[in-house]
């Protein structure tokens, strides 16, 4: 069963439980999802769907930000509850200790020595952790060792 399948058997069993807030998360993942099917013409594989939930979840946690500063807690509540339902369809995040071992023996790989190399260094990462690390932690985690 694709992650894409798995998404619409949840909202069908979330209607069924009657879960509006897991219906209505997923609906929108589903119409994220849509929309690219649309605008590019091409059936979305496992890998598209996850970069799709990894934008819809930093979509999240931007707009989390945002309404905290403004003293919005309901509307803060209520995007980390679909940010949290997003991140169930995520493969499981690399502890800080992993990434950076995993950091560790790419920069020893590639020959990075300095922060210069963080083009390099990013473009590799992102290849080789995937969906595993965000790119946010992976460049703080890479500047941290090779400063």
């Amino acid at each position: 069963m694709t992650l894409r399948e798995q998404i619409n058997d949840d909202i069908k069993t979330a209607m069924k439980e009657k879960n509006s807030a897991l219906r209505d998360a997923l609906r929108l993942l589903s119409s994220a999802m849509k929309q690219i099917e649309v605008d590019e013409r091409k059936e979305l594989s496992d890998d598209d769907v996850i970069k799709i939930i990894q934008k819809q979840v930093k979509q999240r946690n931007d707009a989390m930000t945002q309404y905290r500063e403004a003293g919005r807690e309901d509307l803060y509540e209520k995007e980390a509850s679909e940010a949290a339902i997003f991140e169930t369809y995520l493969p499981k995040q690399l502890s800080d200790e992993e990434l950076e071992n995993a950091l560790r023996s790419l920069i020893s790989e590639i020959g990075a020595t300095s922060i210069k190399d963080i083009g390099r260094i990013m473009g590799a990462a992102s290849k080789a952790l995937g969906a595993q690390a965000d790119g946010k932690r992976i460049n703080e985690c890479a500047k941290k060792i090779l400063v």
